[in-house]
């Protein structure tokens, strides 16, 4: 019996009965339920399979890696015995497993690569972005000082004005203080004139 898809099921009309109180078919529903319980234990039973079979793999891939990881140090070694090569690079590389291992390799190097481009990329953005934040700070300081430098010129116009009209009104005052001290002595003078005719 082939199994069923979502489109079967949701598309699935029986035959309409001849009078309501008949309902449908019953032996036409049980054999569509019998249908829809026998692609549900199939599809049951495949998800246990991969989940399975995920599970094995995960294992096999932590597995060489351990092996990969107590490889490295003795390779290093300044002169293993061929005995101590048999141990060690036996279990790495069994003849039943040579696809599982070159998979874990090829995925191992495929995670290797993938880190080393998010590093290279990480380190790109962040080259940029300093890059940006130093122009921005070279303009916001270049900006202030020009403004400082329009600032202080405009001060210091607005203080050699200032200083012009402090000395104009300063000369104005000698000149006034002058020519009332002259008017008063010259009434003076006049006042005196006056009393010594009397």
């Amino acid at each position: 019996m082939a199994l069923l898809t979502e489109h079967d099921v949701v598309n699935m009309r029986f035959k309409e009965p001849k009078r309501v109180e008949e309902g449908y078919d019953q032996d036409e529903v049980d054999f569509f339920l019998d249908q829809v319980a026998e692609t549900i234990a199939q599809l049951t039973k495949e998800k246990a399979e991969l989940e399975a079979q995920l599970q094995g793999t995960q294992a096999r891939v932590t597995e060489l890696e351990t092996a990969a990881g107590h490889i490295a140090p003795s390779m290093g070694s300044a002169e293993p015995t061929a005995a101590s090569q048999t141990a060690t690079f036996a279990p790495v590389q069994p003849v039943e497993h040579s696809d599982d291992a070159k998979n874990a390799t090829g995925m191992l190097a495929l995670a290797q690569r993938l880190h080393d481009e998010y590093i290279a990329n990480g380190k790109a953005e962040s080259d940029r972005m300093i890059s940006e934040a130093e122009a921005e700070r070279t303009r916001i300081i270049t900006e202030a000082e020009e403004v400082h430098n329009r600032t202080m010129t405009k001060l210091e116009e607005e203080r050699s004005v200032v200083e012009r009209k402090i000395s104009e009104l300063r000369e104005f005052e000698r000149d006034y203080r002058s020519r009332l001290k002259h008017y008063l002595e010259s009434l003076l003078q006049n006042v005196e004139s006056a009393n010594s005719n009397i």
